[in-house]
């Protein structure tokens, strides 16, 4: 009789969990210090400290716990908070995965800024081109706006593999390009509105945008960036491809010594890579704006989607789940700090430092167990050794 086959258990890291809350913990631990020495009635209040602590540790208290109180309302205090919180988390899970899913296999894809660029132009210009019926209008525009990135993915893929250029070379070079041919497109007659002089589109019609819930900001972007998750850990650990992707990332030699094809295995990463990325564009391009009316094409239509989409990957440790988590945290601190700002009188750009410092801590884990010794890591590599020269 043939042994039963092993079923497959789910193996949770959780050494790599607690580090990564710790990390987290740290991080908002250090973003309290640089509030308290940054505002300076409470720093005044440290120069007669030893006479009367009480009133610089009061004021330190009100000053970190408002603040933090603030952004966990603005990111999780009710309806609207948490649809804006998911509005902002779509576009950096899409890009986060794509830039993971290229991590995985040795990969550094520091392209997915023009990769949602392309996605975006040719989202948007479907969009506000083509008038088409309800439905079939939305599902061309996401159609367009995924090939447009898998497009410009698929080059650095092609240049990589066929004649070994350096894909982080690539990539940056990639998406100032993207960015130049935004701009040159926004100055021609298909992209420039009528009687408009600026940089700027026509309107999307309302037949290619992403519908929302009354009342808030929750749209299908995000149902399509957890399909996305779904699909990147199906691919992973279900698919010959995902396997291939993964074999090629820990070690290329050993996997063309296999007789898995490196060079097209590098070239159907980047291609989806860029795809996903893309898919982060059509977001930004087919997503209702906070006013509730669709955003026209411009040059900041992305924004910075791209490069913060490397920092959720890292602290998502190229993992569908992990992205999709780190999306949701830095989704909050985006959609809290304006609260943060108003209400605690703290500069937005802390959010940016708290982003900054949890990715830091997260990437050193060292660190993190010599200040809590208790923790220890487990031995991993979020993506595999990048080959050099020509693929096989």
């Amino acid at each position: 009789m043939s042994p039963e086959p092993r079923k497959r258990r789910l193996v949770i890291p959780w050494s790599d969990v607690l580090i990564t809350i710790a990390s987290i913990v740290l991080a908002f631990i250090v973003g309290a210090l640089l509030m308290i020495f940054s505002d300076t009635e409470v720093r005044s209040k440290f120069a007669y400290f030893f006479a009367r602590p009480s009133d610089a540790l009061i004021a330190s208290w009100e000053k970190i716990s408002g603040a933090y109180a603030a952004l966990i309302k603005g990111a999780i205090g009710g309806y609207g908070p948490i649809t804006e919180t998911t509005a902002q988390a779509a576009p950096l899970i899409c890009a986060g995965l794509g830039v993971g899913l290229a991590f995985r296999a040795g990969l550094f894809n520091i392209g997915a800024q023009g990769q949602a660029v392309l996605g975006a132009i040719v989202a948007a210009y479907i969009g506000f081109t083509w008038h088409l019926p309800p439905g079939i209008h939305l599902l061309l525009a996401i159609l367009g706006g995924l090939l447009g990135g898998a497009f410009w993915g698929g080059i650095v893929g092609w240049l990589k593999a066929k004649t070994g250029a350096h894909e982080v070379i690539v990539t940056i070079m990639m998406n100032y390009i993207a960015l130049g041919l935004l701009a040159y497109l926004l100055t021609t007659p298909a992209f420039q509105r009528p009687g408009r002089t600026d940089p700027i589109s026509p309107i999307v019609d309302w037949n290619a945008t992403m519908p929302r819930l009354e009342g808030g900001q929750l749209h299908l972007g995000f149902l399509l960036a957890l399909l996305a998750a779904v699909a990147v850990w199906w691919l992973l650990d279900r698919s010959t491809i995902g396997f291939a992707i993964r074999a090629v990332g820990a070690n290329p030699h050993a996997a063309a010594t296999a007789g898995m094809s490196v060079a097209r295995t590098t070239i159907i990463t980047m291609f989806l890579a860029g795809a996903l990325a893309g898919l982060a564009g059509v977001q930004a391009a087919l997503g209702p704006s906070a006013s509730g009316l669709p955003v026209p094409l411009s040059l900041g239509i992305v924004g910075s989607i791209g490069f913060d989409a490397i920092t959720v990957a890292l602290l998502g440790q190229s993992k569908p789940l992990g992205t999709v988590l780190a999306g949701l945290l830095f989704g909050a601190l985006h959609a809290g700090g304006l609260a943060m700002q108003s209400v605690a009188q703290t500069p937005l750009t802390l959010t940016t430092v708290l982003q900054a410092l949890i990715v830091l801590f997260v990437a050193a884990p060292a660190l993190v167990t010599k200040i809590v010794p208790f923790l220890k890591p487990r031995k991993t590599r979020a993506f595999g050794p990048v080959p050099e020269g020509g693929l096989a």
